[in-house]
């Protein structure tokens, strides 16, 4: 029996270390996953593999605790496509990618990464919890190619990253699961939110229902459990490239996660006690009522354990006492007494300790400043209304300050931080004793005739200024039409506020240069990003055509043009704000051959329409008529989601009522992208501005300029380069070598069909902007172009004058004015 029972327990060592040794962690290019197996991190503690979730009948692709009994699971990859049935199994394509297939072999999720042909890759199931797809040959795991923590779903695990990375554009953040049994996209958001002073927040729906508090160097400023943890190290990172929280528990044997908690509607941090076989709560927000989003409305106060928890902030009343008493917060507070910006015996700032920060969403940081100079700040502004240190740590540092209503303050016993609040002082305190009020007679009366000249100097000062100031804007509103005078209709910037965004227009803020003079990126102190055109001196677009921009601007609202929010005129001092445009200008993509690749033609083609409608919007549905004149490749400017916005209205011509076309004597524009009629003749219509579109479109589709210098040998440049293409039959040899993998061959064909019929050489044969835009949605037949035989005719340039550096441009670059001897 003795021998028997050792042969048994021989017999299960061997099984149970056989399970232990075929253990898998990483899966091949030759390999799958199916229903029946799974992998296993090397430590034994994560497992991946299918899983049907409580009373569900559903399958979902998954990461779980392997060690522990109750299956928690922190991932799920098709949470939002479930498989129904056995037969599904995860395998790895020959491009790489891992790919999720159902009963049917058809693709319910794949991770979708760009790998470079010939690299051997592998999905690996990390130790941290994280699935991986590398480089087989590359042994650093931290080198991805893929990761399933760029893709959280209700769970933060240690060593994962909470944010964004603006470099690719990924969001990491937590969605709560429906419910128990149903792992799809709940209600409950946890995000960073990306704004000067970053902090999560946490959403139901589209509604904010808590926040953390900014960052203070120490932790979120309403979450005294991250300063208080003794068992973890919480980071937060904010840079250029990326904005993440992340934490690492000290002891690494612990077992810990983060959850997004639907049926609570809390961010837990959870602890796995071994001895209880239980999870264990150490830190939850929302941690009380107070946490709650904007209980008390602006200017309110949420303290835990008052009765009732809302209170006006100390200077403040209740906007409405009847809804207050009530316990009707929402409208907030106001000031108790007249508050008025700059006075000192009205302007001041209170300070209020141990306090979660005011909602961030309108705030301004600077690290480099110190309180005081954070207070002056503050004081110049009024719309300033309160400031605090960004960084807490030690005597504390930094600069922070807030603009507005302050939303969501609440108060934290021995935590939080201090912030200054702007208010009227009392007036208890501007009072002074009897003594001190007779003195103040004697000075005031012995000093009353310093005063008046004083004044008067004052006065002297401000009318001449007031005439100076009078005398510019006259000039800006000379008569048009010889009567009506024209307002500028947009807001008037300071020109100091516009200096200091742009750190004194200095040469890292400068985003480019043109005729008119320099651009240049720049932040508001409410952090708004904006683009600053600043006329230079020697610039051919004069104080008419800087008025022309300002009142053309001030009309025009689409989404296609670039949006001005307004204009600073000081002494010699004409600049125009534009809104930043984040991916600068088109010409910036297209005619580099690194940049060109970021543009497919799936984006290509949503820029030619984007274009398309924008003009279209000029020429018929603003309420102005306008004729560009100066369409252009560096005239279009990309947002952050490469949405084309036309801009630059300095040569612009408005039109009244039906009319189409003008006369010049002055032709301006760039040479390349002008209409023959206009070059020549000095008559600008729509159709003009159809002649630069249709430049504008064949460049896109080409990925080159239209410049004689790319085409020696061929009609001197790309129209007729076009032209002798279409003509035999060659028309996708024109097509950018770029766009090979992306390429729609029947859509780019037809933009160039089309293109070719904007540059004919008369106007009439034309297509106007609304027959462009139906032409451009649809398969419907396109009359053939006739020969633009404007390509093979010279331009002379004799007599006229270049403020440009010609050696410095191609010719197509050079915005000129021909003055014409009519």
């Amino acid at each position: 029996m003795a021998i028997l029972s050792v042969l048994l327990l021989v017999t299960k060592l061997l099984i149970f270390f056989s399970k232990i040794s075929s253990a898998k962690d990483t899966i091949t290019q030759f390999e799958s996953l199916t229903n029946n197996t799974t992998l296993v991190s090397k430590d034994g503690n994560f497992e991946l593999g299918f899983f049907t979730p409580g009373s569900s009948t559903n399958r979902y692709l998954g990461i779980w605790y392997k060690n522990i009994i109750h299956k928690t699971v922190v991932w799920v990859a098709n949470r939002d496509n479930p498989i129904k049935g056995n037969s599904s199994k995860l395998s790895m394509n020959t491009e790489g990618n891992l790919v999720l297939l159902n009963q049917n072999n058809t693709s319910v999720w794949s991770t979708n990464a760009t790998i470079t042909k010939g690299v051997v890759v592998v999905a690996q199931l990390l130790d941290s919890g994280n699935l991986v797809v590398r480089d087989e040959k590359d042994n650093n795991l931290e080198n991805h190619l893929w990761q399933s923590f760029d893709y959280p779903s209700d769970t933060f695990l240690p060593g994962m990253k909470l944010g964004l990375d603006f470099r690719t554009g990924l969001n990491r953040r937590l969605i709560a699961w429906k419910n128990w049994d149903d792992p799809s996209s709940g209600d409950f958001i946890a995000a960073i939110v990306p704004t000067n002073n970053p902090e999560l927040m946490m959403w139901e729906g589209s509604t904010k229902f808590c926040r953390s508090g900014p960052w203070n160097g120490i932790q979120f400023s309403g979450e005294p459990a991250v300063k208080n943890d003794s068992t973890a190290i919480h980071t937060f990172v904010s840079n250029k490239y990326e904005m993440y929280m992340a934490y690492s528990p000290i002891d690494k044997s612990e077992i810990s996660r983060i959850v997004m908690n639907q049926t609570s509607a809390l961010r837990q941090r959870l602890t796995w006690d071994k001895d209880g076989q239980i999870w264990r709560t150490s830190a939850q927000l929302p941690s009380d009522l107070c946490d709650r989003y904007n209980n008390c409305g602006p200017f309110g106060i949420c303290v835990i354990g008052e009765a009732p928890m809302c209170n006006c902030l100390d200077g403040f009343k209740p906007k409405s006492l009847q809804n207050w008493t009530q316990s009707n917060w929402i409208q907030g507070c106001v000031h108790n007494q007249t508050w008025i910006c700059g006075d000192k015996e009205k302007d001041g700032f209170h300070k209020f300790s141990n306090v979660k920060a005011p909602e961030t969403e309108r705030s301004w940081v600077n690290a480099s400043m110190t309180l005081e100079e954070c207070k002056a700040k503050c004081k110049e502004n009024c719309s300033c209304t309160a400031y605090a240190n960004s960084d807490i740590n030690g005597e504390g540092s930094g600069c922070a300050i807030w603009f507005g209503d302050l939303i969501d303050i609440r108060l934290i016993p021995n935590a939080g931080q201090d912030v200054y609040i702007r208010l009227a002082i009392p007036e208890i305190e501007n009072q002074v004793s009897e003594d001190e009020s007779k003195h103040k007679v004697v000075v005031i009366t012995s000093t009353v005739s310093s005063v008046i000249v004083i004044l008067l100097i004052f006065i002297f000062i401000y009318w001449i200024s007031k005439t100076k100031i009078q005398d510019i804007i006259t000039r800006l509103q000379e008569k048009n039409n010889g009567s009506k005078q024209e307002d500028l209709e947009l807001p008037l910037f300071d020109f100091a506020s516009i200096a200091q965004a742009t750190n004194h227009f200095s040469n890292q803020n400068k985003l480019g240069e043109g005729g008119f003079g320099p651009v240049y990126r720049g932040t508001l102190l409410d952090g708004q990003e904006i683009a600053v055109k600043r006329l230079s001196e020697t610039s051919k677009q004069g104080l008419k055509e800087f008025k022309n921009e300002v009142m053309l601007c001030a009309k025009l609202q689409h989404r296609n043009l670039v949006k001005v929010l307004g204009c600073c005129i000081q002494e010699d001092e004409k600049l125009l704000i534009y809104e930043f445009m984040a991916n600068k200008s088109l010409d910036f993509f297209l005619f580099d051959s690194r940049q060109s690749i970021l543009l497919d033609w799936p984006k290509r083609f949503s820029i030619i329409n984007g274009i398309a409608r924008g003009l279209l919007y000029l020429h018929q549905d603003s309420r102005l008529r306008i004729i560009h004149r100066d369409l252009k490749a560096s005239n279009i400017l990309l947002d952050s989601e490469m949405n084309p916005k036309i801009s630059d209205f300095g040569l612009a011509r408005m039109c009244g009522g039906d009319q189409i076309e003008g006369n010049t004597s002055r032709v301006v524009g760039t040479y390349g992208y002008m209409a023959p009629e206009y070059a020549f003749d000095g008559l600008f219509s729509i159709k003009s501005d159809v002649f630069s579109f249709g430049v504008l479109l064949l460049e896109i589709v080409s990925g080159k300029k239209n410049s004689r210098l790319f085409f020696p040998n061929d009609y001197n440049n790309l129209i007729g380069h076009a032209w002798k293409l279409w003509k035999e039959g060659n028309a996708t040899q024109f097509i950018d070598a770029s766009l090979k993998d992306s390429c729609v061959e029947y859509e780019t064909i037809r933009c160039i069909h089309i293109g070719l019929l904007c540059v004919q050489h008369h106007p009439n044969d034309r297509p106007n902007m609304a027959s462009i835009v139906v032409l451009l949605s649809n398969e419907n037949a396109l009359p053939l172009p006739k020969d633009p035989s404007y390509f093979s005719e010279e331009i002379s340039t004799e007599g006229n004058s270049y403020s440009e550096n010609l050696t410095s441009f191609s010719a197509n670059d050079i915005t000129v004015s021909i003055l014409s001897d009519r």
